[in-house]
């Protein structure tokens, strides 16, 4: 029940943070931010240096519970490329796993756990796949090789495929996307830049207001 519980609140959210940094302390603040801001599905990357302690600390800061309404977010790991660091990524807390691509064998150990994954594809082959396998959302990376139309041409042949577009997706787009068929976008380096840059991480939060702004406008249109 957990897990059809999850991805209902990533679907009604509708924006994944997609947290990439030099340090587990820079991307915890950056998630602090992005959740003030409105963003409540974060995505730590397994690239960051000491990713595991930042899933794990803002899982227990942020504790998921069905009947809480605002006070939470749902922390995740991402760019999970095989079966083992899945396995240590739902053991320090992520609630939700993300691939840059499609293994199969880290899709199985995410059912194992009943934890949702969502695996990078690019093709119709690769969402036929990724669905044979008992995937609920399917990431479509990178995104910027495509235009929002995309979406429907997919699921012309694959009505039944929920598709994540993520790489690319930025404010001018993101009503598109959601237009177009997508349940919910990956944000990555266009919500970051300039608070790496400035220091400034303060602008995350503004950076994520705009994005939840921008989702919800497009899903009432």
């Amino acid at each position: 029940m957990k897990k059809l519980q999850l991805l209902q609140k990533i679907l009604d959210n509708g924006v994944v943070a997609v947290l990439r940094g030099d340090s587990a302390d820079q991307v915890f603040t950056m998630a602090e931010q992005a959740i003030a801001g409105g963003i409540k599905v974060i995505e730590i990357t397994m690239t960051v240096p000491g990713a595991l302690k930042a899933i794990e600390k803002l899982s227990r800061m942020y504790s998921w519970k069905a009947d809480v309404a605002d006070n939470f977010a749902i922390i995740g790991a991402g760019t999970v490329l095989e079966p083992q660091t899945a396995r240590a990524a739902i053991m320090a807390g992520a609630e939700f796993v993300v691939g840059p691509s499609l293994n199969p064998e880290t899709v199985k150990i995410c059912n194992l756990y009943r934890v949702p994954v969502l695996p990078g594809v690019t093709t119709l082959e690769g969402i036929q796949h990724a669905l044979e396998l008992g995937v609920d959302i399917v990431k479509l990376f990178p995104g910027n090789l495509y235009d929002p139309s995309i979406i429907k041409t997919l699921k012309g042949p694959m009505p039944q495929a929920n598709i994540m577009p993520t790489g690319g997706v930025s404010l001018d787009n993101l009503g598109e996307w959601i237009k177009a068929g997508a349940v919910a976008v990956g944000i990555g380096s266009d919500l970051t830049t300039e608070a790496l840059k400035t220091g400034d991480y303060g602008l995350v939060r503004q950076k994520a207001e705009q994005y939840m702004e921008a989702f919800y406008q497009a899903k009432q249109q």
